[in-house]
């Protein structure tokens, strides 16, 4: 086959469809993990532009796929994936981030629901971190300042606030929902002011429950500023990122579920972690009080929780 350039060969094909369906929202469009879901996850995502063909080999590359990582949120994708599927991806990061350092993965194309990308120009520097965001906007020209209005207004809720430098301010992290692969703006129902993810919107909606004590407060500080990415700002695991992730984090408002989840078993799910899913141990980031208050939470907002298992039926407490 007759190579493409720099960024990549016609054997990676395949694998940059894979990439840029399964992959990109923690590992970015470039590879290098600036992403929105880099800033919600303990440890991050991995950055493969600082690895080297010998310290990231294309066998490493597929393992990972394969077992996942214990610990982390990467998942195994054995069951998601076909052996040549895994190898078609593993193939596409080592050539396009790990050897050649490329600036994207081709994701804004039409197929992909991005037309006329290019029109987006101006506020490219503010995506790649060539302007900080913490740049006044007394040094800016007209059309950076243009850039930076647009970037903010649309950009951000997918390309988060771009590689941040020593003097940038810290920007809050919300969780977001984002338009999904393929997302049609055709004849949409009414959307979403921010991400124009109107079927998703709604779950990103946080409930209000009056008169929450001070650790359903911390939890609900908690479970909206870390949780919520993945499970939605309601619970039900139903924003884009839940929808996207297989399998889908659980929603806490299903009875059929929740009935059989105590608080216990709650914590403990939240401490360790789920093997072979995305859901990470929180153990080591979250402390154990913090990971009550967010059982408190959860069992007021969303759904109560057994202080013990329920009993099956025919049986006596």
């Amino acid at each position: 086959m007759q190579a493409l350039g720099a960024s990549g060969s016609e054997r990676n094909t395949d694998g940059r469809a894979i990439y840029n369906f399964r992959c990109y929202f923690c590992h970015g469009y470039s590879g290098n993990a600036k992403t929105v879901a880099a800033s919600f996850l303990n440890p991050p995502p991995a950055d493969f532009t600082s690895a080297t063909a010998a310290s990231l080999p294309e066998s490493r590359i597929v393992a990972t796929l394969i077992h996942g990582r214990p610990g982390t949120a990467m998942k195994s994708f054995a069951s998601l994936l076909s052996e040549a599927e895994i190898t078609a991806v593993a193939r596409f990061v080592q050539d396009e981030f790990v050897i050649n350092k490329a600036l994207n993965t081709r994701y804004h194309t039409p197929e992909n629901g991005w037309p006329d990308h290019e029109r987006y120009r101006i506020a490219f520097p503010f995506a790649t971190g060539e302007i900080s965001m913490s740049q006044s906007w007394e040094t800016l020209t007209v059309d950076q300042a243009r850039g930076k209005r647009l970037f903010l207004g649309t950009c951000i809720s997918c390309h988060d606030r771009g590689p941040s430098g020593r003097d940038d301010s810290t920007w809050e992290a919300r969780p977001l929902s984002f338009p999904r692969n393929n997302f049609s703006f055709t004849a949409p129902p009414k959307t979403d002011a921010t991400a124009s993810a109107s079927p998703y919107a709604m779950h990103d909606v946080r409930p209000r429950v009056k008169g929450l004590t001070r650790s359903e407060r911390l939890g609900e500080k908690l479970f909206q500023g870390n949780c919520a990415f993945c499970h939605a700002a309601d619970g039900t695991g139903k924003n884009w990122i839940g929808s996207f992730l297989e399998p889908h984090p659980r929603n806490l408002r299903d009875p059929a579920f929740m009935a059989q989840m105590t608080r216990p078993r709650f914590i403990a799910v939240v401490g360790d972690g789920l093997p072979n899913t995305s859901m990470p141990a929180w153990k080591n980031v979250l402390t154990v009080r913090e990971i009550g208050a967010i059982a408190d939470y959860v069992g007021r907002a969303f759904h109560s929780l057994q202080a013990s298992p329920a009993n099956p039926p025919g049986q006596r407490p």
